[in-house]
């Protein structure tokens, strides 16, 4: 039987705000009986706006199934977090939200998760889990969370980045359509200083898209099979996000975040921003997109990440950027599974 435990953890010792910090997450557990003799445990993150729930509830769309449950099936404890800034993790000012504090943030609450689950007191009743293989998987911004805490800390035994390049990400727009402009920020100055935003000459002579921006990537976050009122549904999320209205009127979709880890996430469209993370990243890694995803570049990934003994590409038909609701969705969540096969076979190969 599957069993979910929701926690809240707190992670001010690991920031040094001077204010307190916790991390909302929902540990969903498998049978102990499918544990095997070296447990993986899953850690998920999702993107910008939304929450751990974006892994652990039935998304709308035109299939059925979760992923944390497809994977908890198979015998993967799956830890999904809410990002620092995000759905029931603290808040804070959009400073405090970068790379930074958001991957100490996530470290801090994953290895007090590790250590209840290795003394057997995450959920009564069940046995310990010592030593697991460590899988980290991120969705868009959350790949970009993953990949940077890789970098610095090498808290897992092998990472996937969902829809996230370590290059270039991109929304592309339908053939014949006005391509979308956006904002590329240097990392070490403000976004409103001069030279903040670095390619402000073309946003001048090129942006605008007509309409709403959010309306325009419609395309590539959503396949055709998507219902229309499921995409209404995540293109108004997104108004309400690049609206600041972070009081808006509350959408009962526990998936939903009207905050996001504002000053990491705004840098996830900006070319090469963590190249230098990607090149440092020791373990296996699986770059997975849908067919219609902000990756730019597919087959090139693998030039990022120059110290990793193994890197795979995998495009999923008949999907756009946000995976979890695509008709697809369990032949992705299979290609990851057999992905955190693969790197328990390589850490027992030495």
């Amino acid at each position: 039987m599957i069993r979910e435990v929701s926690l809240t953890i707190d992670v001010s010792h690991a920031l040094g705000l001077g204010e307190p910090a916790h991390i909302a997450v929902r540990v969903v557990l498998p049978d102990p009986a499918l544990l095997g003799a070296r447990p993986t445990v899953c850690f998920a993150k999702p993107g910008g706006g939304y929450t751990g729930g974006y892994f652990t509830c039935d998304l709308p769309g035109p299939a059925t199934g979760n992923q944390a449950a497809f994977h908890a099936a198979r015998g993967w404890i799956v830890v999904a977090s809410d990002n620092l800034g995000s759905g029931n993790s603290s808040n804070h000012a959009p400073h405090l939200l970068g790379f930074t504090q958001a991957t100490a943030a996530a470290r801090a609450a994953e290895e007090e998760v590790l250590l209840r689950l290795a003394n057997g007191v995450l959920a009564e009743g069940y046995p310990p889990v010592t030593q697991p293989l460590r899988l980290g998987i991120g969705q868009s911004t959350g790949g970009a969370l993953t990949l940077v805490q890789q970098a610095r800390f090498e808290s897992f035994d092998g990472i996937a980045l969902l829809g996230f390049s370590a290059l270039h990400n991109h929304p592309p727009t339908p053939p014949g359509e006005r391509p979308v402009v956006t904002p590329w920020f240097a990392r070490d100055l403000p976004a409103d200083a001069p030279g903040g935003v670095i390619n402000a000459g073309a946003l001048r002579t090129e942006g605008g898209t007509g309409g709403s921006p959010w309306a325009s990537l419609a395309w590539s976050f959503h396949y055709d099979d998507v219902p229309a009122d499921v995409i209404e549904q995540d293109l108004a999320h997104y108004e309400a996000i690049a609206a600041g209205q972070p009081d808006a009127p509350r959408d009962p979709a526990p998936w939903l975040s009207y905050t996001t880890p504002h000053e990491a996430a705004r840098f996830t469209l900006t070319p090469g921003t963590v190249a230098p993370e990607a090149a440092a990243v020791r373990v296996p890694v699986l770059c997975a997109m849908g067919e219609r995803d902000l990756v730019v570049d597919p087959p090139g990934e693998s030039r990022a990440f120059r110290s990793s003994p193994s890197v795979d590409l995998f495009v999923c038909p008949r999907m756009g950027h946000m995976h979890n609701f695509a008709g697809t969705r369990s032949l992705f969540w299979e290609r990851i599974h057999r992905f955190g096969e693969w790197c328990g076979a390589a850490q027992g190969s030495g």
